[in-house]
């Protein structure tokens, strides 16, 4: 089975998968996917860590600098799920790198196949549980504010990140390294249930997404526009541009057995290039809204920047700021939530 890794999406798991099969695939027939394989590994090689700075000043702010709300304790965890796959997409496509370009020897940890899925699932776990966050404190404001837990959020993404985790690391070990005739009714179920748990976790973010969208543009009791309904729409927009279709390919891969030979060149490495790209639009997608005031950038701290991105607070177009207080402050008993 381990020899099958370019066939089978570079995600065939081994505790070390030696690389030295590579020159064995099929895959390396193809001199157009050849030039497209190392044009993915140097464009990753580049984004990713210009992807994890940004990331990592978000996880700097908001975990020691910046007073911790509702949505700023899952925008830090999103940051985290983020710089992880960064992190874990710089190594593991530097080791693809060296061994492509210098045929050195080289073993992949097995932790690299497990962090993009891992990522991934938690990734559109905590996006899912922002905006149905939102759509009820916009439909039941009172209840939302008065009656909701006070540790919800920190609670819930540890929730979040176990079950993504044991996901993850069960259906690589189930499904790759013990693999026998004896496992596959097991690895069968454990593809059942990531499928299905994927599945409604993008439908509960497209239906909670258009419902708050639905309140702000149209009907009588519209909701008015807050940096913190800006930066969840855009952001839940650049995942399903740039994030879904690792996830699209992941599932499909899982159902159809004859992929690989459906497909002139894997594209496994492309999904794989725009989840990067998802990570590295998040704290782009903060700093831009909070940046931006009334048409015009201000220059502003950092943390000012990351506060006004979670302004939970409606602003006027004329006349000023209604509810934006100048200083960090203000800011943060303003969007105190819990």
């Amino acid at each position: 089975m381990s020899g099958d890794f370019l066939n089978k999406n570079l995600s065939i798991s081994a505790w070390e998968t030696n690389t030295t099969w590579l020159n064995g695939s099929y895959y390396f027939d193809n001199p157009v996917c050849v030039t497209k394989f190392q044009t993915m590994i140097l464009l990753s090689l580049i984004i990713s860590p210009v992807g994890m700075v940004p990331n990592a000043i978000v996880l700097w702010f908001l975990g020691f600098r910046i007073h911790k709300n509702a949505f700023s304790v899952y925008i830090l965890n999103l940051a985290a799920a983020d710089f992880l796959f960064l992190c874990s997409q710089f190594v593991f496509w530097l080791y693809i790198g060296i061994y492509t370009f210098y045929t050195i020897d080289i073993k992949i940890p097995f932790g690299f196949y497990v962090v993009p899925k891992f990522a991934y699932l938690t990734s559109l776990s905590i996006l899912s549980t922002i905006s149905v966050e939102r759509c009820l404190s916009v439909i039941w404001p009172i209840w939302y504010r008065c009656k909701r837990p006070r540790h919800t959020s920190p609670i819930t993404c540890f929730v979040l990140w176990a079950m993504s985790l044991v996901l993850g690391l069960l259906e690589e070990v189930v499904c790759g390294i013990v693999f026998s005739s004896f496992d596959y009714y097991w690895c069968e179920i454990l593809d059942i249930i990531t499928t299905v748990w994927s599945i409604a976790l993008f439908v509960v973010l497209c239906v909670s997404s258009l419902i708050l969208l639905v309140r702000i543009f149209c009907g009588s009791q519209r909701i008015p526009v807050t940096r913190l309904c800006v930066t969840i729409v855009l952001t839940v927009l650049v995942f399903l541009i740039f994030g879904l279709p690792f996830g699209i390919y992941w599932l499909i891969d899982k159902w159809v057995s004859n992929i690989d030979n459906i497909q002139i060149c894997n594209l496994y490495q492309e999904t794989l290039f725009l989840f990067c790209v998802n990570s590295c639009a998040n704290p782009i997608i903060y700093f831009l809204v909070g940046s931006i005031r009334h048409r015009r950038f201000r220059r502003k701290t950092l943390k000012l920047v990351l506060q006004r991105a979670m302004q939970d607070t409606p602003e006027e177009a004329k006349g000023g700021e209604k509810s934006s207080p100048e200083h960090p402050e203000e800011l943060e008993i303003v969007q105190s939530n819990n």
